[in-house]
């Protein structure tokens, strides 16, 4: 079905200029705090949509209402066939869509741009961070689609206002899409124009050592990561560095597109990626780590030099949680390939936090 252009006016720069200047500042404010995406989400959307000068200036859609009326519209299709439909605003659908099917439904209904919030993490399941196995498959395949799975509420409002500014100031034709969990968490330092390109440091610590590493982690498993951060360091004597990653496909898109150009114009100066400006100085291991299966996270190695692993919920058996002691053993091993020094140290692991 085709969906109708919504580029017939210019958008209205002042109103999303101010939205987005409202969430940068619920961002700020949130930042130590302990919100998880979902409830930060949440809140700024109730805000937008019922304090000035933002009210009326942006739609929202909620298909999880149980209580449908003018106020919660369950759908975007009636207003591609109403005056709204010239009026280039923020479009933000909130939906608990756990398909591929579903999902890529909701995308064609906001056409050329719109922002997509995915609760499904809440909510019980048996399949990882509640989506069915096609989903990242199909967000990661899916060139019109640009996915961010945020670990904190702070992270999370700082996406979201990198997403308005691009699609609606910048008016770049994509769908931004988010999946949001419910679960408090630590947050970091960050700021759109560090979560929105989907990397940026934490922390790095020093070690006795020598040794040092890069873990990567996305969404809830950010936790796990900086726990293993942790056990690194006092137990082994490993520095770390911790880096959130909220969306690895979009790092290793921009990284595949660089190389591409690069190909094409050997005369001209090189681009870099945000990937390659992040790890490219360093030669120290990569493990980078995802809720969903481990194809996720692996998306960045073929763009990397230093030795790199990927680990995500189909990287263990079944009935195996991929947890800190895992990350901590599974960081070990990959230090061990560097020299016979740490070959032992992944069996000492194993047995130190009975693993298996």
């Amino acid at each position: 079905m085709d969906i109708p252009s919504s580029q017939t006016t210019a958008p209205p720069a002042l109103a999303t200029q101010v939205c987005i200047q409202r969430i940068d500042q619920w961002h700020l404010d949130s930042v130590g705090s302990t919100h998880s995406p979902l409830s930060s989400i949440a809140s700024a959307l109730h805000r937008l949509r019922h304090e000035p000068p933002t009210r009326g200036r942006l739609h929202v859609v909620d298909d999880r209402s149980e209580n449908p009326g003018i106020d919660t519209p369950v759908s975007l299709w009636p207003r591609w066939f109403s005056d709204q439909a010239s009026q280039q605003q923020p479009v933000f659908y909130q939906t608990r869509s756990a398909t591929s099917a579903q999902v890529s439904m909701l995308a064609s209904q906001l056409g050329e741009r719109g922002i997509l919030l995915n609760d499904i993490e809440s909510s019980p399941s048996r399949w990882a961070k509640g989506a069915h196995p096609w989903l990242p498959l199909w967000l990661a395949g899916n060139r019109d689609c640009l996915p961010y799975d945020p670990a904190c509420g702070a992270e999370a409002l700082a996406i979201l206002g990198g997403a308005v500014q691009a699609l609606y100031i910048e008016a770049q034709p994509v769908v931004c899409y988010m999946t949001l969990h419910d679960e408090p968490g630590e947050s970091g330092a960050c700021d759109r124009r560090q979560a929105w390109p989907g990397l940026y440091r934490l922390s790095s610590t020093a070690a006795t050592s020598g040794t040092r590493i890069r873990l990567l982690g996305a969404g809830r498993m950010l936790r796990e990561v900086r726990a293993a951060a942790r056990l690194l360091e006092q137990d082994w004597g490993v520095a770390c560095e911790v880096w959130s990653a909220p969306s690895y496909t979009r790092l290793a898109r921009e990284a595949e597109a660089a190389q591409h150009w690069n190909r094409r114009h050997r005369d001209q100066t090189p681009r870099r990626s945000h990937l390659h400006d992040c790890l490219a100085a360093s030669h120290a291991p990569v493990l980078a780590v995802t809720g969903y299966a481990g194809f996720v996270a692996a998306q960045i190695g073929a763009h990397l030099q230093a030795p790199f692993s990927a680990l995500g919920a189909d990287s263990l058996a079944p009935g195996q949680r991929l947890d800190r002691h895992w990350l901590v053993f599974s960081a070990l091993q990959l230090l061990g390939r560097e020299g016979p020094s740490d070959a032992e140290r992944p069996e000492q692991a194993r047995q130190r936090y009975r693993l298996f």
